[in-house]
């Protein structure tokens, strides 16, 4: 196994994984926790957030199963990487605000990490996402399989 096969398998479970357990942790709990934490930042109305409570967790959970499948590779690399784009901003700009945020909600109302802590952890999943759109179609993976036939 070369580099970066490994590499592009390591970063499409790993960030498969990530979604798939954040969007499981929100999906298991009642959607108003979430969308108490949507509202917190300001920025969407609670129509709008509680929407995106209920719709958010499973499209973390659909696009983490692509991922760690490896099928839709490419693509659900690129929608992952804006994803984790979109959250970073919403984080850096509850940062710039000043917003005393219990909970960021990228975990559900459980996790207690500090928004530092969440940007820093984001940044590592968007380069996980980034090798897997670069090397996450070449082993194991459902598109490989595809191809083949």
């Amino acid at each position: 196994m070369t580099f970066k096969k490994f590499a592009g398998i390591l970063g499409r479970l790993c960030a498969g994984g990530l979604f798939v357990y954040a969007g499981y942790v929100k999906a298991a709990a009642p959607a108003e926790e979430f969308a108490y934490a949507i509202e917190s930042y300001g920025i969407f109305p609670q129509e709008m957030a509680l929407f995106a409570a209920n719709v958010l967790p499973w499209l973390e959970i659909y696009l983490g199963a692509f991922l760690i499948s490896g099928l839709f590779s490419r693509i659900v690399s690129i929608a992952a990487v804006w994803l984790l784009a979109v959250f970073e901003i919403l984080l850096a700009s509850a940062i710039i605000r000043k917003l005393p945020l219990a909970n960021c909600g990228c975990f559900g109302a459980s996790a207690g990490n500090s928004i530092e802590f969440e940007i820093m952890q984001n940044l590592v999943f968007i380069v996980f996402a980034a090798v897997a759109y670069k090397y996450g179609d070449k082993m194991l993976s459902l598109d490989l399989w595809l191809d083949k036939k």
